[in-house]
């Protein structure tokens, strides 16, 4: 039997079962086992999730700040009694070790909602220029489509700013790591919020996510995942003229600007590659390094990659885990042999698990030297702990290279000047430049540039991705 068995949905306040029984295993990518079991939902499913928010739209829509300032810190006090839950689910489902399910992914549930809360107090709804009011209001019923990389993370940071601002939603995760969302479900049903505000339905892009996108009775659809897939949830989206809002791809370049901040940058950067087996959207998998401290830096990332600790995710002692599925293990071992084809220098890693691990979806941190930007695994998101060392001559030719992609998410400067280095970020095509290793500001919006999507997500630039605006023209006399 399996540990995790969620073949109901919650549309309405309830836990219902589908139109249509399908079901699909949960398979833990450590052991290459079926650790859950979910039904897949269809468009019969998504009318009902939709029918549901839209009937609670009305009257949520018109709660006072107060009220939803209330219901939100129910959700935190219900969030912290599920918390080792929580954890413990997405260390089974994508493979996340259990410190890292324990202090970062599971963590940002409370930093999302706490940060939430803080706006909300702080947001005002109303401004009146002259005789006109003008009123910012929720949008309506949002529909939300989540990855399974930082499930949490990405389920949070559009249920919470939406619960914020007066919505109501229906929400597909990702059937490849579907049980947090239904913890996360479960702690929504225990803070109170009002039945069919939040609803649930599991199921894939085909049967659910292209639901969710043409439903002409959803107002927004946010969409995170991968660029092909954003643009097919965009492409079906324009028939119903909806707000599409997309956190995509990324290629995101480490920029090291002198010697002072090699080994610091190369570090750092090498860290955050290898961290989350590299699934995460904002990875530096580029490292610019100026020609001369290639060889050096090529050194200093080996050195980092193999204090990566690789093994059974449920260990205090494992750093890094395996990679979500079969699919993402194929895909990456692809690249990596296709780094080796087009003859870039293999300094550690390659193909193949790593030794001792036969079962499961591990890789080996890998690390490509004198990789030119034109090289396939410089130019594709490898989505696995893949860095590729690419050297510069000079300071216009990194700028170039770091901008030389079609992704434009984030972007890391390390420099011991740091007028240099704000000119550097200054001059790059990302929606988020981290300088010197300051990274996790809860407050800040994140989001990207060209096809690394079209929205932003955090901070009040997030909260206003779920508000309309309205003018009331002669609401007062003109001063």
């Amino acid at each position: 039997m399996a540990e995790y068995e969620y073949r109901k949905f919650f549309i309405g306040g309830e836990w219902v079962d589908p139109a249509e029984p399908r079901e699909l295993d949960v398979i833990n990518p450590a052991t290459e086992k079926p650790a859950g079991v979910i039904s897949l939902g269809g468009a019969g499913d998504v009318d009902r999730a939709v029918a549901a928010a839209r009937k609670a739209f009305a009257a949520y829509s018109r709660s006072s700040k107060q009220e939803r300032l209330k219901l939100i810190d129910a959700f935190i006090a219900a969030y912290k009694a599920r918390y080792n839950d929580m954890a413990a689910a997405i260390t089974v489902e994508m493979g996340a070790p259990k410190g890292l399910s324990t202090k970062a992914q599971a963590a940002m549930g409370v930093v999302i909602a706490k940060t939430a809360r803080r706006l909300l107090e702080n947001f005002e709804f109303e401004e009146q220029r002259g005789g006109t009011l003008i009123r910012r209001e929720p949008i309506g019923v949002c529909g939300f489509i989540t990855p399974w990389n930082w499930p949490i993370n990405q389920i949070g940071l559009k249920v919470l700013p939406a619960l914020a601002a007066g919505c109501a939603m229906v929400l597909k995760p990702s059937e490849i790591a579907p049980l947090s969302g239904v913890v996360f479900a479960e702690v929504i049903e225990a803070a109170g919020v009002p039945a069919g505000v939040f609803n649930l339905v599991n199921g894939d892009g085909p049967g659910v996510g292209q639901a969710i996108a043409g439903h002409p009775d959803i107002d927004m659809v946010s969409f995170t995942g991968s660029t092909r897939g954003g643009i097919a949830v965009a492409a079906t989206a324009a028939g119903t003229v909806k707000r599409v809002s997309q956190e995509l791809g990324g290629k995101s370049p480490n920029l090291i600007l002198d010697e002072a901040s090699l080994e610091k940058g190369v570090i750092n950067g090498m860290r955050n590659v290898c961290m989350n087996t590299g699934q995460s959207c904002n990875a530096p998998t580029r490292l610019l390094v100026p020609t001369e401290l290639h060889d050096k830096a090529v050194e200093i990332s080996v050195a980092s990659a193999a204090r990566a600790r690789i093994g059974d995710p449920g260990s205090e002692s494992t750093t890094m885990g395996p990679l979500v599925s079969e699919a993402q293990f194929n895909k990456v071992q692809g690249l990596i042999r296709k780094g080796i084809e087009e003859g870039a220098t293999l300094a550690t890693g390659g193909p193949g698990r790593p030794d001792g691990l036969e079962k499961g979806y591990f890789v080996k941190p890998t690390v490509f030297g004198n990789v030119s930007n034109d090289m396939t695994i410089a130019r594709e998101e490898i989505f696995g702990p893949v860095l590729c060392v690419i050297p510069y001559d000079n300071l216009d030719e990194a700028i170039a290279i770091a901008n030389d992609t079609e992704y434009g998410l984030a972007a890391y400067v390390w420099g011991d000047d740091l007028e240099q280095a704000r000119g550097v970020a200054a001059q790059l095509r990302a929606g988020q430049v981290c300088l010197n290793g300051q990274s996790g500001d809860a407050s800040a919006p994140f989001g990207g540039y060209k096809q690394s999507g079209n929205g932003r997500e955090s901070g009040p630039e997030g909260l206003e991705e779920f508000l309309e605006t309205k003018a009331v023209l002669g609401y007062s006399e003109a001063a």
